[in-house]
């Protein structure tokens, strides 16, 4: 945008006032310079921190970057999480017991035939509009 403004100026030989005032371009903005920052330090704290809690999501590791003494706020972690491509490792399902602690059988496992059955029932209905139910034994 800055480039634009001047190009205008230097046309139409116009007063920067006058051609920001056209174009919509606040005067501070056009005079505005960019800070560049350098997040790598950052960036390889983040790292760090997120290698030794692997549980640990962005909001937690810019809790513990504050906790470190860094001045950085929850969006730029969010953000410099993504560019680096950190993610949560997925949760694994925990398998249940078989038995309760007063041993008494959640399921059982079958040992030899007829020694664990299952039922269910199932619903449908046929081409005639008639519903019928059926007792499916395993």
């Amino acid at each position: 945008m800055r480039q634009a403004v001047i190009h205008t100026r230097q046309r139409l030989d116009t007063s920067e006032r006058r051609t920001c005032a056209v174009l919509g371009v606040s005067r501070s903005g056009l005079h505005y310079k960019t800070k560049v920052q350098g997040d790598d330090a950052l960036r390889l704290a983040m790292i760090r921190l997120a290698k030794q809690y692997g549980r640990y999501g962005y909001r937690k590791i810019a809790e513990l970057l504050r906790i470190e003494g860094w001045h950085v706020n929850h969006k730029k972690v969010e953000r410099l999480w993504r560019e680096e491509g950190l993610k949560l490792p997925e949760r694994h399902k925990k398998r249940r017991r078989l038995y309760h602690k007063d041993s008494s059988v959640i399921r059982l496992r079958p040992m030899h035939p007829n020694h664990v059955w299952a039922i269910d029932f199932v619903h449908d209905k046929l081409s005639n509009g008639r519903s019928y139910k059926m007792l499916t034994v395993l």
